[in-house]
């Protein structure tokens, strides 16, 4: 949908671009140290002690309360989009715990003196759109006066506790699933330097706005061990966070892994997102090569931030033809050949092969 209200370009008020602005890796582990003992809490089923997508509290009657937030600068030019995005990437977290969303705040920040309120309507109505299509309401929010543009969700959801998926507890010969292709950094960043083809433009804006909702029913799956969505860290930084959760590593068919069209060509052109690089210099240690593989390729997709990303699933194999048949049911037929496998914990956390 075109923003018919102005011709602003909203990128062009951000420094950084959807979960490209997340902090890096290394700076967020510092900014969470702390000593303070918190109290037990024996009802706190997901909390700070894992790197999860969100919280998870027990109810007292089977079930989990789901509560997550997430929030970003513009990734796109146009206020509807915006919108659109960053609800559909605050409500995957949900999704990507197994459980149902049921209820969405607005979070948000405007640069009231540098644009008009009514591209921020435009936003408001955007996020609208997709709470309708994930059948939730978005039932109230904040708003400040910001120097950036900024929009996100605090999303609530539930699930069973049986049911609730953490990223943490992958088991040794899971194959690991991943449900969208990789490339939104690079292409957003193409974007922003205002050398985005149109029709890339549009599977961009597709892709970032399409709902994780196979999270809700692969949850119900015994047999999916662990699950997480590929967002600001990248596949890299994600599937290094599950496979030290569950004290294992990961071998990576890296030519399995599905790549957007055109960001090869933008790689050509040497447009990477900074995010990447701060992305590789927080993880790259962890990270080893096979033969054949093309590591300067590689560098700019492993570590490059997605938002709105794919499910990253670990199933055990006795699980996959049902997992199969799942993501065929929800559309994501084209993602069923695994991109990879848990092993046992080697020296790097993360072989590429």
């Amino acid at each position: 949908m075109t923003d018919l209200i102005s011709p602003t370009f909203l990128t062009q008020y951000s420094r950084g671009a959807g979960c490209g602005c997340k902090i890096a890796p290394a700076v967020l582990e510092e900014i969470l140290k702390t000593n303070t003992v918190q109290p037990h809490n024996g009802n706190l089923l997901v909390g700070n002690n894992t790197n999860d997508d969100a919280a998870a509290y027990d109810m007292g009657n089977g079930m989990a309360l789901i509560s997550t937030t997430d929030f970003f600068m513009p990734i796109v030019d146009d206020a509807y989009d915006f919108g659109r995005i960053a609800a559909a990437n605050a409500i995957s977290d949900v999704y990507a715990m197994g459980g149902k969303p049921i209820i969405a705040i607005a979070i948000l920040g405007w640069p009231v003196e540098k644009l008009p309120p009514a591209l921020a309507q435009r936003v408001l109505e955007g996020a609208r759109a997709i709470c309708a299509e994930a059948g939730i309401p978005l039932a109230g929010g904040h708003s400040i006066d910001s120097t950036e543009p900024i929009f996100g969700l605090a999303v609530n959801g539930m699930c069973a506790i049986a049911d609730l998926k953490k990223n943490s507890t992958a088991k040794e010969g899971d194959m690991l699933f991943l449900t969208k292709p990789l490339g939104t950094g690079i292409l957003s960043t193409a974007q922003k330097r205002g050398v985005l083809k149109e029709e890339h433009r549009v599977l961009l804006t597709a892709q970032m706005t399409q709902l994780n909702k196979a999270g809700e029913a692969l949850g119900k799956i015994p047999g999916v061990h662990a699950m997480t969505d590929v967002t600001g860290f990248g596949l890299a930084g994600h599937l290094i966070e599950m496979a030290e959760g569950a004290g294992l590593s990961a071998a990576v068919y890296y030519s399995q892994i599905p790549v957007m069209e055109g960001v090869k060509e933008y790689l050509a052109q040497r447009i990477v997102p900074d995010a990447t690089y701060r992305n590789w210099n927080a993880y790259s240690s962890k990270i080893s090569f096979g033969e054949g593989v093309d590591v300067m390729e590689a560098f700019s997709l492993l570590p490059d931030p997605q938002t709105n990303g794919g499910l990253l699933i670990a199933v055990e194999e006795a699980a996959i033809d049902v997992v199969k048949a799942l993501l065929s049911e929800h559309g994501l037929g084209a993602f069923v050949t695994p991109v990879g496998k848990m092993v046992g914990k080697g020296e790097k956390t993360v072989v590429v092969k």
